[in-house]
């Protein structure tokens, strides 16, 4: 399913559901097209990390469509505690998200649903990119090497703030690389909760963050200072003056991102957890393993 699927709305008794073209089917099967409340109690779905404010989660089934051939079927899903009445929930922020990177034709993954329900939880579900891995664990497994990622990634935050948006979670491992013989053959780039239209007056300190967010996830993959300046600037279109005030700028930020980060890691030791494989090879009830990550994967 394309990743810009038109977006209908139905009303239920619990709340609305939002579903994107092609996958009503698929949504009548788990049982949640017209019970969308059911999204969190499901005993099929599988929790892999608890956090004050949501639940990231995973979900696999065989389905069996009225027309064509059966198939597996991988989500992803977030499920978001209840805010107060009369604000919107943080499923329909991340959905917005969603559309403003569809709009400006930006490669993401494909959404399946989101919904918001009258107790104020919400919940925002994610086709699974099969065949895609985050950029960070392919540096890390020796899959393929940063200059692989550099023309890519440099491309597409361009394209992210040419559009006039800021991702405000740039992170590596939020791009998902299909890559074929230490390649890249294809880039997405997910977790789009936070992602809004730039401001105009202060858009150059949003630039600058997500600029500075992406060097220091890369900077514990012992990614080089001459890296980093090619990078800088490729994003700035081989203009080496502006690629320098932006590394000024982009370092300053940096330090201050290394003190925040300290004090997160102290406070919200398992935050940062990368999502498991999605076959599954644990026992019902058991927990799944995860992979420690500087950042979590999520979609």
């Amino acid at each position: 399913m394309s990743e810009g699927a038109a977006i209908s709305m139905r009303r239920t008794m619990s709340g609305r559901l939002h579903g994107a073209a092609g996958y009503e089917a698929a949504l009548a099967a788990c049982g949640w097209l017209d019970h969308p409340q059911r999204v969190f109690d499901d005993p099929r779905i599988r929790v892999w990390r608890t956090l004050a404010d949501r639940e990231n989660c995973a979900f696999e089934m065989d389905f069996s469509p009225p027309a064509g051939e059966s198939r597996r079927i991988r989500w992803h899903l977030k499920r978001y505690a209840a805010v107060r009445c009369g604000r919107s929930g943080p499923a329909a922020a991340e959905a917005a998200g969603w559309q403003l990177m569809v709009h400006a034709k930006l490669p993401t993954a494909a959404m399946v649903a989101w919904g918001e329900q009258s107790d104020g939880r919400s919940f925002v579900i994610f086709d699974d990119l099969s065949g895609y891995v985050p950029c960070d664990k392919l540096i890390e497994g020796g899959q393929i090497d940063f200059e692989a990622l550099l023309g890519p990634t440099a491309d597409m935050v361009r394209r992210l703030h040419d559009a006039g948006l800021h991702h405000r979670d740039l992170y590596l491992c939020h791009f998902l690389a299909h890559i074929d013989d230490h390649r890249v053959v294809d880039l997405r780039l997910i977790d789009l909760a936070r992602v809004r239209r730039l401001p105009c007056l202060t858009h150059r300190r949003w630039i600058i963050k997500d600029l500075a967010q992406f060097c220091f996830s890369i900077q514990r993959l012992g990614i080089s200072d001459e890296q980093r300046g090619r990078w800088l600037a490729r994003y700035a279109g081989g203009q080496c003056s502006a690629a320098g005030r932006l590394e000024r700028a982009i370092a300053r930020k940096i330090r201050r991102m290394a003190r925040h980060d300290v004090h997160l890691r102290a406070e919200q030791p398992h935050r940062n957890v990368s999502i498991p494989p999605m076959i599954w090879t644990w026992a019902p009830g058991d927990s799944p393993s995860a992979d420690a990550g500087d950042r979590d994967r999520t979609t």
